[in-house]
């Protein structure tokens, strides 16, 4: 190397140092949570419309373990707070407030545009709060849920396709499974964050005092704005029609040389989708099947996820393209009959906060009010069962436990109730 290049490599080296301590420098940008929090989810149900019952509320019933496992949390009949997690058949928007300036605030307003509903919706704080109310501003904190540890043996399958693949399925036996292995075994992916929730001092709608139910039509496009004690002035935004009510999943299923194959319209607001099915085989042994590329058992992603994150698990091939409207089923992953099957459509989340971030990070944030919309599609249906997608009419009646062949039994063993 010349006495020139080496110079260059010098002054090139130099560089980089002097510009790593500079940026290693840079203040780090003070961020306050807002004054006011609105969080909105927007869910639509389609399929068999179980009545999963809400937490603490499943009882000795089986399906509520797999309701659990699965990511929902669920509820049975009328607009009642929480239906975005219930699987009762239909749409649903559940509405969640706090303000800093008032935490006993009791009620509040939120002003719908025209096409929702009319006169604007009435939220009530309830009158109690089961455990400990979440901290406002910790919104990138992942929601982990509990889940109950299962017996006997458990299979995994992934990937679509007529036949099963080459080193499937994984297995794990819960009686001799050390931690390690279990860990491996229940890989998830899971990036849902905190969403609509009930705590005193913080209105949700529905309401007692508005029990409305989502019209058949009806969009959330459009300017909404939260009025109340303490809910600082100027708390109003737009919805646009990446956030509104997603339609049903439409999924039908066909049998193709022993395999299912799973088909179903695009949804034009989806950003992704994903697919799990459960069945049981002789001695209780539990057999999971999900769409991913990945060995990814699923349970964390049956719910709201991040658009960071799902467009990262789209690059992993974790999850399908929002161009894809078929998947089959392999042959042979859920002998006999009662496997259900679960699919989700994300939605676009949006994140509104007022004014908005300093691009300076010497100017701290001090947000006024911040809004969190996260939308979804799911359905559920009996591998090889046809199961009409619901409409909007269908959240006009209470949703009826359905019925499950040989599965129900089978998970009451596996999990002990």
């Amino acid at each position: 190397m010349t006495v020139r290049h080496l110079s260059a490599h010098i002054v090139a080296a130099t560089c980089a140092a002097l510009s790593a301590g500079a940026l290693a420098q840079q203040p780090r940008q003070v961020v306050k949570p807002p004054v006011a929090q609105a969080w909105i989810d927007v869910a639509t149900f389609g399929g068999m419309g179980m009545a999963m019952g809400l937490p603490g509320a499943g009882g000795g019933n089986p399906m509520a373990a797999l309701g659990s496992l699965f990511g929902g949390s669920g509820g049975a009949g009328g607009n009642h707070f929480g239906q975005t997690q219930s699987m009762s058949p239909g749409r649903w928007v559940d509405v969640t407030l706090y303000t800093r300036n008032n935490p006993q605030l009791a009620e509040a307003q939120q002003s719908v545009p025209a096409g929702f509903l009319s006169p604007p919706l009435k939220l009530q704080s309830p009158k109690e709060t089961r455990g400990t109310a979440p901290d406002p501003g910790d919104e990138g904190v992942t929601d982990e849920p509990t889940q109950e540890r299962p017996k006997g043996k458990m299979l995994l399958y992934w990937g679509c396709g007529d036949k099963i693949r080459d080193g499937q399925p994984r297995v794990v036996d819960f009686a001799t499974a050390t931690p390690t292995e279990l860990g491996r075994f229940f890989q998830s992916r899971r990036a849902t964050q905190r969403g609509t929730h009930a705590a005193v001092g913080r209105p949700v709608w529905p309401s007692p005092a508005d029990t409305r139910l989502v019209p058949a039509q009806a969009s959330l496009v459009g300017e909404h704005a939260f009025s109340g004690v303490g809910v600082p002035e100027g708390f109003r935004f737009q919805i646009g029609a990446a956030q509104d009510l997603m339609p049903p999943i439409a999924l039908k299923q066909s049998p193709v040389a022993g395999s299912t194959l799973l088909e179903w319209p695009a949804l034009p607001q989806a950003r992704a989708y994903f697919i799990a099915g459960m069945g049981a085989r002789e001695n209780n042994d539990m057999v999971i099947w999900t769409s991913s590329e990945q060995p990814d058992i699923g349970f964390g992603l049956l719910d709201y996820q991040t658009n960071a994150a799902v467009d990262r698990w789209l690059k992993e091939k974790v999850l399908l393209t929002p161009q894809t409207t078929r998947c089959a089923v392999p042959a042979g992953v859920f002998p006999g009959e009662g496997a259900m099957l679960r699919m989700v459509a994300y939605g676009n989340e949006l994140n509104l906060a007022h004014p908005p971030r300093p691009t300076d990070p010497r100017v701290p944030w001090e947000p006024v009010w911040a809004a969190k919309v996260r939308v979804k599609s799911v359905t559920m249906a009996m591998l090889g069962m046809e199961m009409p997608a619901a409409g909007p009419a269908a959240a006009e009646k209470p949703a009826e436990e359905t019925q499950v062949p040989n599965v129900k039994d089978v998970l009451r063993g596996i999990f002990g109730r």
